[in-house]
């Protein structure tokens, strides 16, 4: 083997070491804020339960705010935190992906996914796109003949 192509093999080896833990990395920081989700579930079912105990009072009908409030709090911290978790185990996935040199595609995907959150997803994103769009990625993620096709 040529002396650039063990050097190339060896950048490759090490961008795609660095692309894993940055999924990794990432996956963690969206797994720290889809609790943030979970806080507003619970500030909704503790607004729900609030506003059951308040009786009405029909001389003042803008004393307690109603019930749906707490609903719709809790609604939209449980689609937070059902998204951001989502895409937390999606990038742990594209982390062990990219370790196995597997499903090169999913991690295109997810790179264009993680595009969206700025800065350090942006980052991530355009990285990983540079980095898998090489064609001496590409021939590591390209599947192993079998024994079979061989013959």
């Amino acid at each position: 083997m040529p002396e650039d192509a063990v050097r190339q093999t060896i950048v490759d080896e090490e961008h795609l070491k660095l692309l894993s833990l940055g999924y990794m990395v990432s996956a963690g920081v969206n797994a720290l804020f889809a609790l943030f989700g979970l806080f507003y579930l619970l500030m909704g079912a503790a607004m729900v339960v609030g506003f059951s105990h308040v009786s009405p009072n029909p001389g003042h009908p803008n004393e307690a705010p109603p019930a749906f409030i707490g609903w719709i709090f809790g609604g939209l911290g449980a689609a937070f935190f059902i998204v951001a978790m989502t895409v937390a185990l999606l990038k742990v996935r594209a982390s062990r992906c990219i370790k196995r040199r597997k499903s090169r595609t999913f991690c295109m995907v997810m790179a264009g996914i993680s595009c969206i959150e700025f800065p350090y997803g942006t980052l991530l994103g355009v990285l990983a796109f540079m980095v898998l769009g090489r064609a001496s990625i590409e021939a590591l993620f390209a599947p192993m003949p079998t024994s079979a096709a061989m013959e």
